[in-house]
């Protein structure tokens, strides 16, 4: 198929073959963040890198177009247009999955209504018992065969209440009265019940527990291996033409769209805190060349104040922005399981290119050179994560000069990605909402446990899990890293202490692994509350376990606090793990990505009025979590409403029931003797004992 210039929504799962496109994937993993989409190498020309390996939709992310995702913009290059081939159609695509997992999700179960249809049936063979005694006391005091029938088909209607359904929708329908009030919508009153049994909730992270974006708190730089004071600003006169500057303006994947510099919010603020520019080829010029045409980042005339400059200081400042070009040659796309990226740049006037890198700090400096790491390194990082702060590193290196243009698109990333020199850390903030420390403190001391959910890196969730008090200061949080079967070895579990994951190897765990599963063993859900401790682990490890360690599952999940990297299905599957250990689950999420979850917890509420609310039976109109307490109240409420009037209703009916079948038992007549004569005897007691 080819794919319109001008944009479209992907009607399919498809490879791209040629070209480039910019996608917007927010409806398959939440973040509304435009994703660039590459064709898939050609194995003539890579033969290293591709070989004989087999396509796969999961293993290719980045060369496939999802069903539902919708393509922004496209580019080509040397007149070839973008095609794809379709390889996934109708329920097997992605969309196709999620869209199977709302309209057809696993029945909920729930006690009240469990047990009322147990009562009620109860009732229906106490009222048979009472129909055929009736029929048969009838026939013998030969009444008339209409007497009959009446008589005995009111004992039925008698003693099951048809009023029942009524009077137990009431409660229900001043709790979605109520709700709707405080702005929260419900699209399936049912639910409101089961919220006031929730015991657990799930959140998601970003847009939910914290903002949206990031923000840049500072950098560090290092010089001959030592760390420099922590700076605020980035784009000082002094810094301009330094490679950590540089480093900042090239390693990253944005790009424009409409005029607009869009990408991941990281590297936006990244970018915008540099104050650079970012030029990129016409649609014309790819057109008629191919993809080595580099990218163009420089300084803005902008970066300094002109008021306290004379003419000549502006002039020779200008000169200095304009005249002072990098050009990106080659990208290496941020990659989860290498923790990092990197891009081949060439500085104009420059004979030789520079590679720039960033990602993980451990990972970083694991590639650089030793002596360029300053000694304290993992001491200031502990102490910015404990911060609850993202911190990326960044390394230079320069290049060989016999690599030209063309051997660099071809050239292998671990021969780049090494011998690099250690240039500093920039330290990101995710702020959360000012009213989650105080709702999760609230549901903490109701005994709701609370899960974060989320998609995000691993530490970040676990700073943002203690600032937000998920985990306790005081508490220890071990990361179960599970790795698949490979090489003929069997599935294993390495265990980590999250204070020391920097500086543990999977050779020398800081746990014995043994250990571990024999404790959980012997440990129920009620030893949960005694505990000093909560499992982390990401999406990848929750995979392998669900499929080596099924009965290591229960265990973990009861203990299990932060789960990052989980793709929207394994969100799924997590919410059904915790039902399986008789939780009440809750869910509060904000993106698509989540909806398959919110489908399948016993209570989901959407903070977004997009594609979420759709699945969800509950949207909040307020973008905070507060909404959450509210539900759980009113679901309380309501949930006590009907179940007393489910009472009142059953001994009413069994009150009216003993009455009747007394009265067909000794007829009218002999009834009120009995009274009259049990009324005579009391009254002579009475007067005999005063």
């Amino acid at each position: 198929m080819l794919i319109p210039s001008n944009g479209t929504i992907m009607p399919c799962d498809a490879v791209l073959l040629s070209g480039t496109c910019i996608v917007n994937e927010s409806m398959l993993t939440g973040e509304s963040v435009p994703v660039t989409k590459i064709n898939l190498p050609n194995p003539s020309e890579y033969p290293k890198t591709m070989g004989d390996e087999i396509y796969s939709p999961e293993v290719h992310k980045r060369h496939t177009l999802f069903c539902g995702t919708n393509v922004i913009q496209t580019r080509f290059y040397t007149g070839e247009l973008v095609k794809a081939l379709v390889v996934r159609t109708g329920f097997s695509t992605a969309k196709g999955q999620l869209v199977r997992s709302i309209l057809y999700p696993k029945p909920t179960d729930f006690k009240l209504y469990r047990d009322a249809y147990l009562f009620l049936l109860s009732l229906v063979v106490v009222a048979g018992i009472g129909f055929l005694y009736t029929i048969v006391n009838s026939i013998l005091n030969e009444v008339p065969a209409h007497t009959i029938i009446i008589e005995s088909l009111d004992i039925i209607t008698i003693t099951v209440p048809p009023a029942l359904p009524a009077a137990m929708t009431a409660g229900i329908v001043y709790a979605q009265r109520r709700l709707k009030k405080i702005g929260i919508f419900c699209i399936s009153p049912q639910r409101i019940n089961i919220c006031g049994q929730l015991n657990l909730v799930c959140f998601d992270k970003t847009g939910t527990l914290t903002e949206d974006g990031l923000d840049l708190w500072g950098i560090q730089r290092v010089e001959n291996a030592c760390f420099l004071l922590p700076e605020e600003r980035a784009c000082s006169e002094s810094l301009l033409k330094s490679e950590f500057v540089a480093c900042m303006a090239t390693c990253h994947s944005l790009t424009k769209i409409e005029g607009v510099l869009s990408g991941d919010p990281l590297d936006l603020k990244m970018f915008e805190a540099i104050g650079w520019i970012l030029e990129e080829a016409t649609e014309e010029e790819t057109a008629l060349h191919n993809r080595i045409m580099p990218t163009v980042v420089r300084p803005s005339k902008q970066l300094f104040p002109e008021s306290k400059q004379s003419t000549d200081q502006e002039m020779e400042l200008f000169e200095l922005s304009t005249g002072y070009e990098i050009g990106i040659v080659r990208q290496f796309p941020f990659s989860s399981v290498l923790q990092r990226m990197c891009v081949i740049a060439k500085t104009l006037g420059e004979k030789r290119m520079d590679a720039y890198m960033k990602g993980a700090p451990e990972v970083i400096a694991s590639l650089c050179k030793p002596e360029t790491v300053p000694i304290d390194f993992e001491s200031v990082l502990e102490e910015y994560t404990k911060q609850g702060f993202r911190v990326i590193a960044l390394a230079h290196r320069k290049l060989e000069s016999k690599l030209t243009w063309h051997k660099v698109q071809t050239i292998n990333r671990d021969a780049i990605e090494t011998n690099m020199d250690f240039m500093g850390l920039i330290i990101m903030q995710n702020k959360l909402k000012k009213e989650t420390p105080a709702v999760l403190e609230d549901l903490r001391k109701a005994n709701i446990r609370t899960v974060m959910v989320t998609g995000d890196n691993m530490l970040t969730a676990i700073s943002v899990a203690r600032d937000c008090g998920m985990i306790l200061p005081q508490d220890k949080v071990i990361i179960a890293e599970a790795l698949p079967p490979k090489d003929g070895q069997a599935a294993r579990i390495n265990w980590h202490y999250a204070d020391t994951l920097a500086r543990c190897t999977s050779s020398s765990p800081a746990i014995n692994s043994e250990d571990i599963p024999v404790k959980l063993v012997h440990e129920s859900l009620e030893d949960y509350q005694m505990t000093k401790y909560h499992f982390a682990m990401n999406g990848k490890s929750f995979a392998v376990i669900l499929e080596h360690f099924q009965d290591l599952v229960p265990k973990l999940v009861l203990r299990g606090t932060v789960f990052a990297r989980m793709a929207p299905d394994q969100k799924t599957q997590l919410v059904e793990a915790l039902q399986n250990v008789d939780y009440y689950v809750g869910m509060c999420g904000d993106g698509a990505n989540d909806c398959g979850a919110l489908k399948r917890a016993h209570g989901g509420i959407s903070l977004s009025e997009l594609e979420a609310s759709v699945a969800s039976p509950f949207t909040s109109r307020t973008p905070n979590i507060s909404c959450v307490p509210k539900l759980i109240r009113e679901g309380r409420a309501a949930l006590i409403t009907s179940f007393c009037v489910f009472k009142f209703m059953a001994l009413y009916s069994i009150i009216q029931y003993i009455s009747v079948t007394l009265v067909n038992v000794f007829q009218i007549q002999k009834f009120i003797k009995y009274l009259r004569n049990s009324c005579k005897f009391l009254c002579e007691y009475a007067t005999f004992t005063f």
